[in-house]
């Protein structure tokens, strides 16, 4: 069995381990214009920098925020669509077929037409507002709504992931332990709490890690959609090391931001994973 995982491990070591091995080099490294882009060692000045930047910790509050909120409401909403796809009723399967669209879309294109509907003035939402008489919302120009409306452009987006991961757990679920619980007289709802969402739980756990991780990492939606304005209001920690590297030319430091944030979702998913199977111990009979 391992030398069949062989291959596996040598392909992630290529795609992960060497970037990450590169990144944790270049974090002990002035590598930047300051340096004429020769790669200086410089002991831990990067990780001083980062501890003492204020902006990298307001753009890690933002992520959190921005993950937290919108991971939640995709793990309620893909809960409810998967419930009600795994029912049986006629049209059932083009339903799924539609609700996988939003994932299908490439995420840039997605975050232009999010960005289209709440333009002020000329967005369908502000037209149908000054047709009605009533004054235009700055969506994108408001620090307080516009984090809110990357959200609903995320969830909107995401939520067929999660549904979909959902819904493969909901069909692994033995049909006749409804069955023999509706014999007992258990009632859809006892159903739901008993069987359906314990034994669900490896596939939630599953999904909201990995959301976690594209959601803490998220880039291109906030650069298309809002560019991490107002006032870096929306900036998210991949967009910070991004400008590091590619306005700046500062590359150590956004290796280092980037290290930075992987610490941030290793130490989360961790949490999750914990809270998760902490939940299913505290659940197990005595």
């Amino acid at each position: 069995m391992p030398l069949l995982l062989l291959p596996a491990l040598l392909l992630l070591a290529v795609v992960f381990g060497w970037p990450m091995l590169r990144y944790g080099w270049l974090s002990f490294h002035a590598d930047s214009v300051l340096t004429n882009l020769v790669a200086v060692p410089n002991g831990l000045g990067n990780w001083r920098r980062l501890l003492a930047d204020g902006r990298f910790w307001q753009d890690a509050f933002q992520t959190l925020r921005f993950a937290s909120v919108s991971v939640g409401l995709e793990l309620l909403l893909g809960l409810a669509i998967a419930l009600l796809l795994h029912q049986s009723w006629r049209g059932r399967g083009g339903v799924r077929a539609l609700v996988l669209m939003p994932w299908a879309l490439p995420t840039t294109v997605m975050a232009l037409g999010w960005r289209w509907i709440f333009n002020d003035p000329f967005g369908p939402i502000n037209a149908l507002l000054g047709t009605l008489g009533l004054t235009p919302v700055p969506f994108l120009a408001t620090p307080s709504i516009t984090w809110m409306m990357t959200v609903l452009a995320d969830v909107w987006k995401t939520t067929p992931f999660m549904a979909l991961i959902l819904l493969a757990g909901l069909q692994a679920i033995p049909a006749d332990l409804y069955e023999a619980f509706e014999l007992d007289g258990g009632t859809p709802l006892q159903a739901l709490r008993r069987i359906t969402l314990p034994l669900l739980r490896p596939y939630m756990m599953l999904a909201v890690v990995f959301r976690l991780a594209q959601a803490l990492g998220v880039f291109d939606l906030i650069q298309v959609m809002t560019g991490g304005g107002p006032a870096s209001s929306t900036e998210s920690l991949a967009l910070y090391a991004y400008l590091n590297a590619m306005r700046f030319l500062d590359f150590g430091y956004s290796a280092t931001v980037m290290l930075g944030t992987f610490a941030l979702l290793l130490l989360l998913s961790l949490a999750v994973l914990w809270l998760f199977r902490s939940r299913a111990g505290a659940e197990e009979p005595a």
